[in-house]
């Protein structure tokens, strides 16, 4: 088991509340008993590695994905339902409880995240944390901490075998 809790060593700080550290059960569990999740990802899925496995979360559960920046093309042949949407927008729709979602079902209660910039993405999480009631698990390799939920920082292998861990629980 990897220990996904570890090294959440803050070098900014966007406000009092930071995310909790998470296991890969715990990941799993939420991202399981979600209502309406939503997996938003960014270019650093183009890893071949990272995007196999983001492919394998998306069909465990049948979650749609939100492909942000330039992430897209990765998921055109895959057999998922991805949409192109911009991160900012994203964030921004997320915060009103009656935007449609993409598929004009309504708002998500969970989003899960994989591939982006730690920096970008918590910009955008800052909003949706003080501003929505939508829970963000962060599945990435850095600690994010404007998502509700996060990994703490890991290297590239345990990442992957964190991920490998979540796929098996989901």
């Amino acid at each position: 088991m990897v220990d996904t809790t570890k090294n959440t060593k803050l070098f900014t700080s966007y406000g009092v509340k930071t995310s909790k550290a998470i296991t890969t059960e715990v990941a799993a569990k939420l991202i399981s008993k979600a209502k309406r999740p939503l997996f938003v990802v960014g270019t650093g899925v183009l890893d071949p590695e990272l995007l196999d496995r983001a492919v394998k979360i998306a069909k465990a559960k049948n979650i749609p994905i939100a492909a942000t920046g330039s992430s897209m093309p990765g998921f055109v042949d895959k057999d998922v339902n991805a949409k192109y949407i911009n991160l900012h927008q994203l964030g921004f729709y997320l915060t009103d409880p009656d935007w449609p979602g993409l598929d004009g079902n309504g708002n998500y209660d969970t989003i899960i995240l994989l591939g982006h910039k730690k920096y970008y993405i918590n910009q955008v999480l800052s909003a949706v944390k003080n501003f929505s009631d939508v829970k963000s698990i962060s599945i990435d390799r850095n600690y994010i901490q404007n998502a509700t939920m996060s990994f703490g920082n890991l290297s590239k292998a345990d990442h992957i075998a964190a991920l490998d861990e979540v796929i098996d629980l989901l």
